[in-house]
């Protein structure tokens, strides 16, 4: 089971890495996404991964338990996650809408300086 976790946060984040570095907009903001995934299974498999275990003590049984702070982080976590992606969607389609293009230009040629004169 620590092997299948291990393995989809790799894959989540070469995944994530891989879209962020595509230079649009849309890849961007999945790759954002998929390591905030990434970064989630990593923080809840942190607490220990336990099968039908309770995430908190029992008075009677002497069995073992969850850690409910990892779980806690996560829904945390995906609250945050879930309101970055919005505004970072809004604040692509409004550069979208304005240059009709989802390219993320990083050269700076377009750039006029103030030393231009065109």
């Amino acid at each position: 089971m620590e092997f299948i976790v291990a393995s989809s946060v790799g894959a989540l984040t070469a995944a994530g890495i891989y879209l962020i570095l595509r230079l649009r907009a849309f890849a961007s903001i999945l790759g954002l996404a998929l390591l905030s995934y990434a970064v989630n299974v990593f923080l809840f498999a942190s607490g220990r991964l336990a099968v039908d275990m309770p995430p908190i003590l029992s008075k009677y049984g002497n069995g073992g338990y969850t850690d409910p702070l990892p779980q806690a982080l996560v829904l945390t976590a995906i609250v945050i996650s879930f309101g970055m992606t919005a505004v970072l969607v809004m604040v692509a389609l409004g550069a979208y809408l304005e240059s009709d293009d989802d390219r993320i230009d990083m050269d700076g040629d377009d750039m006029v300086g103030e030393g231009d004169a065109t």
